[in-house]
């Protein structure tokens, strides 16, 4: 039988119906990819800094930091075993959270805390609230911290002693639903001492600058959650509107910023080209 013209030849319909089969299958490569997969791959970003004003024998000081479990909003016990394990791997010197521990209340947070107090760091763990944390019960949270082993600090600094020697971490009230107060955090910290700043909102930075911080670390933006190639992220809240992720220099200074991308989510239970974050420092001295 002679073939007819349109033989070899994709009709319009096959065309449309092929042409929407393989953009449903994507999308539903994608959905499952964001929902199922991507906020279970816990991502480990090791970074070096040099600083000008840690003593010597605090070279190598190892400080591991995470942001934004959201307890509560679709997170598994298994998710923050695996973070656990993840921090046990490096063997930080210390410990740094950097708020929202829970989502939108507090009920299943205790069920978390021996997990999370699982955590070891000889010269300590310190945790700071976000603003989910206040938006529920920040006093409720920071008692469970506590239960939990992390020093919460609240407008005030901590020293950390080694060998002799000191330095501080100071942390402020959260941004959107706080007080933050440099100066209190500051009060009799000694002039030159390293200090470091863990503030929840990473667009603070700007202010933080303008203070004898040596490095900020932040949280809240989980990066945007959702970015898209060539775009980058689609939204990031209040707060996070300048610095969403990685590394900044910011200010005359250019005091280093972390930006953290946290652990868990909210608002949707998804991430996609944004895994869940646990961030690795090494902070070596100048003249190392």
């Amino acid at each position: 039988m002679k073939n007819s013209p349109k033989s070899g030849m994709m009709t319009r319909r096959a065309f449309l119906k092929r042409g929407g089969a393989v953009i449903l299958g994507a999308g539903m490569l994608t959905g499952g990819d964001a929902w199922l997969w991507e906020p279970r791959q816990l991502e480990v970003t090791r970074l070096t800094l040099r600083c000008s004003r840690l003593p010597a024998v605090f070279d190598g000081l190892v400080i591991a930091q995470f942001s934004d479990l959201h307890l509560g909003f679709h997170s598994r016990e298994s998710d923050i075993v695996q973070l656990a394990e993840a921090v046990e791997a490096e063997s930080p010197d210390m410990i740094c959270f950097t708020g929202d521990a829970v989502d939108s209340g507090t009920d299943a947070m205790p069920d978390y805390i021996p997990v999370l107090s699982s955590m070891k760091a000889d010269l300590g763990k310190y945790a700071i609230l976000g603003n989910h944390d206040y938006l529920v019960h920040p006093d409720r949270v920071k008692d469970m911290l506590h239960m939990a082993g992390f020093k919460v600090l609240r407008n005030e600094h901590a020293l950390v002693d080694h060998q002799g020697e000191s330095i501080a971490v100071v942390g402020l009230d959260d941004q959107l639903m706080g007080q933050p107060d440099p100066e209190q955090g500051l009060r009799d910290v000694p002039e030159g001492l390293f200090t470091l700043l863990m503030m929840h909102e990473p667009d603070y930075a700007d202010t933080a600058a303008l203070y004898p911080f040596d490095l900020q670390i932040s949280g809240h933006s989980h990066g945007g959650q959702v970015r898209l190639p060539f775009l980058g992220a689609l939204l990031t809240p209040p707060g996070s509107r300048r610095y969403i992720m990685g590394k900044y220099a910011i200010g005359d200074r250019s005091m280093p910023l972390y930006v953290n991308r946290g652990i868990g989510e909210t608002h949707l239970p998804v991430r996609f080209l944004c895994k869940p974050e646990l961030t690795i420092f090494t902070l070596r001295a100048v003249n190392s």
